[in-house]
């Protein structure tokens, strides 16, 4: 996997869209030559004459005249992202004269970029792991500081060093039991299984810690899809705007005000956490013969409730819980929700918040206060959700798992370092838990791409956009 492909690429690197500078990049052995063809220095002096980190100022042109002015970055191979020489070509950023550019580039003779290109060569020639190149969309794709700093952690190489870590320890116990049970003649010292469940166990805590880490980081990667729910006129429009910072949603004192489901993501607080918000229409008994528009909208808030991977369940805490409201509660029950109270500014925290709590504790993670007009009010809810998602206390810049397939395949290598352990338990002999430790080993070794499939890697690059 260290070769070098045959063929040069090109792609805009910059979003489609108007802005102060578009680069289109070019890589392969031929990158500096295609550069040279569409672009004159005002020095005279040549792209291919040029050294790495270095850059000229000139002017590209195609078969129909001068197209910009631009500057041109040189990067040689192997000092350069893709591990192949590089050129960058930045102009102004007008969506017609980057277009341009990159047909220059095609006409002189590389060929347009699929997606995730650029990374997947630099992954094939040994520049970065497969961890770090799924890293490279998260980072890309990152909302919030916390999220960001995640995939800048995964970028660097923290999770590769840590199943780095992983392997070598099972690489070397897997030795000596391979020397033990192959070459009894080399009068090979018995590994002790006091040191095999030791090393098997601290091996299995690490990835537990990993796996368990991962919904956290999800979270804070790509965001989660909230509900909000209560019966009608509870404070879920008001609520809703709260967080979005401006009047998402009408506000009426009608009943059935909202009657279908509203979305919209919002950053929540300080906590990183992006909420993809859904206020929900008023649950309540309609009839047989009620309102058809709202009775759709409230089964459409029954499926969202279903779909969610955060409720928060509004409830009025000016007004005594019914019947409604503790068929929420019940439903809400074993899902990852919170418990609004709000309008504590009508109702204090006296004997009503104390009875609404004493109902509502057995079917919530947590029961908050709110006013849902005042923003002051939010920095508890912040918390609880933080607390509730398990993002709270995970280290931004620590190891994290960053996709479902190395999830998978850490799930995996636990499985079979548990499987391993077990024999040891049941009586099995040491060749039993040394089938265990190459099945982990083999299932590490997918996780960063050492012996990934063809097909692994064209999943992990089709994700990617063009440019990168």
């Amino acid at each position: 996997m260290n070769s070098f492909s045959e063929d040069t690429i090109a792609a805009i690197s910059t979003p489609v869209a108007a802005g102060g500078i578009g680069m289109v990049r070019i890589s392969g052995p031929q990158a500096l030559e295609v550069a040279d063809r569409v672009f004159r220095s005002v020095s005279g002096k040549q792209v291919q004459q040029t050294e790495g980190y270095r850059g000229l100022y000139g002017r590209v042109h195609d078969g129909q005249g001068e197209i910009d002015e631009a500057v041109v970055f040189v990067y040689r191979a192997p000092k350069s992202y893709t591990g192949e020489n590089v050129a960058e070509i930045c102009c102004h950023g007008g969506v017609y004269l980057v277009q341009r550019t990159l047909r220059a580039c095609i006409a002189a003779g590389a060929r347009p970029a699929q997606a995730g290109e650029f990374t997947r060569r630099a992954f094939l020639n040994g520049k970065m792991s497969l961890t770090q190149a799924e890293a490279v969309m998260e980072i890309i794709s990152a909302e919030g500081r916390q999220g960001a700093a995640l995939a800048k952690s995964a970028l660097d190489g923290a999770l590769a060093r840590r199943i780095a870590g992983i392997q070598a320890a099972l690489q070397t116990l897997a030795a000596h039991l391979t020397a033990w049970i192959d070459y009894p003649e080399e009068d090979v010292p018995e590994v002790s299984q006091a040191e095999l469940i030791a090393t098997l166990s601290e091996q299995k805590n690490t990835l537990d810690q990993l796996i368990a880490g991962y919904g956290a980081g999800a979270v804070l990667r790509r965001g989660v899809d909230c509900v909000l729910l209560g019966r009608p006129n509870v404070g879920k429009s008001t609520l809703l705007n709260l967080l979005a910072g401006f009047d998402r949603a009408i506000v009426t004192p009608i009943a059935g005000t909202t009657r279908d489901v509203l979305e919209q993501a919002v950053m929540l607080g300080d906590t990183g956490i992006r909420l993809n918000l859904f206020d929900t229409a008023g649950v309540r008994d309609v009839g047989e013969h009620g309102d058809a528009v709202e009775a759709e909208g409230i089964r459409r808030s029954w499926k969202k409730l279903e779909e969610a991977g955060l409720v928060l369940a509004v409830f009025d805490l000016a007004a005594p819980l019914n019947e409604e409201d503790l068929e929420i509660a019940r439903r809400c029950q074993g899902r990852p929700a919170l418990a609004i109270l709000n309008k504590q500014d009508l109702a204090g925290q006296g004997e009503a918040f104390t009875a609404a709590q004493q109902q509502l504790a057995p079917y919530f993670k947590a029961i908050i206060p709110l006013t849902a007009r005042d923003a002051a009010s939010l920095q508890p809810l912040c918390q609880a959700v933080a607390q509730l998602l398990g993002t709270a206390n995970l280290d931004p810049n620590a190891a994290a798992l960053c996709s479902a397939r190395q999830l998978s395949a850490a799930k995996e290598a636990r499985d079979a370092l548990a499987e391993a352990l077990n024999s040891q338990e049941d009586g099995f002999g040491l060749d039993a838990a040394g089938v265990c430790i190459s099945d982990a080993q083999r299932a590490l070794a997918r996780l960063t791409g050492e012996d990934a499939t063809e097909a692994t890697i064209d999943e992990v690059f089709s994700t990617f956009c063009v440019g990168k």
